[in-house]
């Protein structure tokens, strides 16, 4: 057995990570390209897919029966660019790992640039760039250039190594690079490069090789608000999230924003309706809950979020959980206040534990991570 490998094994130089989702009808053309670009560099392609419908996992899996350089993961319940990416870069073997996106926006022709950037030890990180010279943006419009911008230096506010492209999801950086930043990355939203040289212990060496970016021939773009929103939110993880999680800070103040459906829901029953105030109450409570539960799988944990029949057990389950902080809250917060403290600090005290206990339940219970 080992002789015979030893003449079939050649060691695999680049793991090429490739995030999908609904990318079928890319993906033949997309690995023509990778193979004509990379001819003589010993290569693996790990597609990860977040469980598209139009069959992108079943497209590549057809293709790695008759190529084993080819591999498919097909994730369920997770979503997200980032965790995809990095989902790949621990399944994948080489000391090299490259990230491309599959809508061949990304010119392939640079890969073999970017991965004897990183193979000869010139660099840690090697950063396709449209914004060095001899790069370029292609067909954008002027609020998409000034978008991407401002979007990149927000980016550099965070990053330990200042880099004129940290937007760019085309990159080759060495294993021993990813390694050391995994135990500090956020995995939130799409961009990935930002979130690893923010991760890094020490900044990392990077080079930056141009290329001009395309026209997306085939399927449709990913980017909308809810990205922008995730942007925004991985920015604060990097700035503050090591001392409170961003996720509590959301989760919190999407209950200061509970507070006043409770509150408007609450006077609209008893002034208006006429209803007693334990009726009122009632419906204003469960008002409320469902609102904070609703905005929180938008918003809060949109990379979790709940649909279909989980969308219904999430609820119930949300509705359960906050009953159980209520009594907290109420609980603790009497407790101080028997104790002859001042009124308004135990009523906060209550809320605090109220929060944190229907914070840290509902991650491990409704919003569990999947896998």
């Amino acid at each position: 057995m080992d002789q015979i490998v030893s003449q079939d094994v050649r060691e695999i130089e680049l793991s090429l990570i490739v995030p999908t989702f609904n990318e079928r009808e890319n993906i033949i053309p997309l690995l023509e390209r990778i193979e004509s670009a990379l001819d003589g560099i010993a290569w693996e392609l790990i597609v990860v897919d977040d469980n598209s419908p139009d069959g992108t996992s079943k497209q590549v899996r057809e293709i790695a029966r008759r190529d084993r350089r080819i591999r498919a993961v097909q994730r369920i319940g997770r979503r997200g660019l980032s965790s995809a990416v990095v989902e790949g870069m621990l399944a994948s073997s080489a000391s090299m790992i490259g990230v491309m996106d599959a809508d061949m926006q990304h010119d392939e022709a640079i890969l073999p640039q970017l991965w004897k950037a990183v193979a000869r030890g010139e660099c840690d990180l090697a950063v396709g760039s449209r914004y060095v010279q001899g790069g370029g943006t292609g067909d954008w419009d002027q609020k998409r250039q000034s978008i991407s911008r401002g979007a990149t230096w927000l980016a550099n506010l965070v990053l330990k190594t200042h880099i004129t492209d940290p937007m760019s999801g085309f990159f080759v950086i060495s294993r021993r690079a990813f390694e050391a930043a995994l135990p500090n990355l956020s995995t939130i939203g799409f961009k990935i490069l930002v979130d690893l040289v923010a991760s890094a212990p020490q900044p990392l060496k990077v080079v930056e090789i141009p290329y001009e970016f395309r026209t997306r021939n085939f399927g449709e773009s990913k980017l909308d608000s809810a990205v922008a929103w995730e942007y925004l939110v991985l920015l604060a993880d990097k700035l503050f999230g090591h001392i409170i999680p961003v996720r509590f800070v959301l989760f919190a103040a999407v209950g200061g924003l509970g507070l006043f459906v409770h509150l408007a829901v609450l006077g609209l029953a008893l002034k208006v309706l006429g209803l007693s105030f334990l009726v009122a109450q009632s419906i204003a409570v469960l008002v409320a809950m469902t609102f904070n539960f609703n905005v929180n799988n938008f918003f809060t944990y949109r990379d979790r979020r709940l649909t279909g029949l989980g969308f219904v057990y999430g609820l119930l389950s949300f509705y359960l959980i906050c009953l159980v902080g209520a009594f907290a809250n109420v609980g603790v917060g009497t407790y101080i206040y028997d104790a002859n403290i001042t009124w308004w600090l135990a009523g906060v005290a209550g809320a605090v534990v109220g929060a944190v206990w229907n914070y840290a339940v509902s991650s491990v219970f409704t919003w569990r991570k999947q896998g």
